[in-house]
Order: structure tokens, then sequence, then C-alpha cells
């Protein structure tokens, strides 16, 4: 039983490593590429504001999940991952155009740092997917098990009906 929760325990920090890794290499790459698409601009924003932007909330999710392996950390995380991941992908594949504050970014070529951001960001949003999977889990149990007295269902005990406010014997 100890060793299973120590597995247990060891695979979710092993999970929020990889992600919050992920996450930093993200982070790194498009604070490093921000200077050279400041000059590629709407209006409103430029595509190198929208890189420290993403590298800024990058930093904040990969400390959250590393500071607070939790569920809303581990959701955080993956969005921010997941969400650099297809913007990257789809920038790549689509000419989107300008739209609204957002300026036109299509960008068919693929380099070394941009590989690296979109397989590193790919990796952190399925480690937090994962991570998030394991603690609802984990909560779910926990629940399951503080709802069920010690009597259980086979012994006669008293079980709360999770469906409707009272008891089944």
């Amino acid at each position: 039983m100890a060793t299973s929760e120590r597995n247990r325990s060891v695979l979710r920090w092993a999970l929020a490593l990889v992600a919050a890794a992920g996450l930093a290499i993200d982070a790194y790459v498009h604070f490093h590429l921000a200077g050279p698409y400041f000059a590629i601009k709407s209006s409103v924003l430029s595509q190198g504001e929208l890189f420290r932007a993403e590298a800024t909330v990058a930093v904040i999710a990969a400390v959250a999940v590393l500071l607070r392996p939790r569920r809303y950390t581990a959701a955080f995380a993956f969005v921010v991952a997941a969400a650099g991941t297809a913007a990257v992908l789809v920038y790549a594949y689509v000419d989107v155009g300008a739209f609204g504050p957002f300026p036109a970014m299509y960008d068919p070529r693929w380099f070394g740092e941009k590989t690296l951001s979109v397989i590193a960001e790919g990796v952190a949003a399925l480690a937090a997917l994962a991570l998030f999977a394991m603690l609802h889990a984990e909560a779910r149990r926990a629940d399951n098990a503080a709802v069920a007295p010690s009597g259980g269902r086979g012994q006669g005990g008293w079980l709360r009906d999770r469906g409707s406010s009272h008891a089944v014997r």
C-alpha cells in the first residue's frame, strides 16, 4: 500500500516536472524569438508582444504546476501548452490573415526553435493532461471513500446514494 502511494507521488511529481520543463522551453523560445517579430504588427498588437505574453503565461503556468500540483494548476498548464501548440500548428499550415487586434502571423517555415517549441508545448500539454487526470481520479477515490462508511456495501453498512440525498441499505 505504501509503495503504491509512493509510486503515485513520484508519478505526480514527474508529470509536473515534465509539464513545467516543456512550458519553460516554450517560454525561453518565445522570449528569444520575440525581438524580430515586433515588425509584424497590426494597429494594436505586434507578434513580438504576443510572443512575450505567451512566454510570460508559460512561466506562470510552469511555476504554478511545480509549486502546487493540483487539478486547477494542471488544467491551467494544459490550456497554456495546448493553446501554444495549436497556435504554432495553425499559423504554420493556415494563412488566417489579420483579424481584430491580431496581426497576420502565417509562417510556413520550420526551423529549429519553432520545432523545439511545438514539441515542448505538445509534451507539456500531454503531461499536464495526464497529471490532471491522475489528480482527478485520486480526488474521486477520496470522495468515494469519504462517502462509504467502514461497513461497506456487502456488510450491511449504510451508503449514501450519490444521486440523491437519502441513504440506501
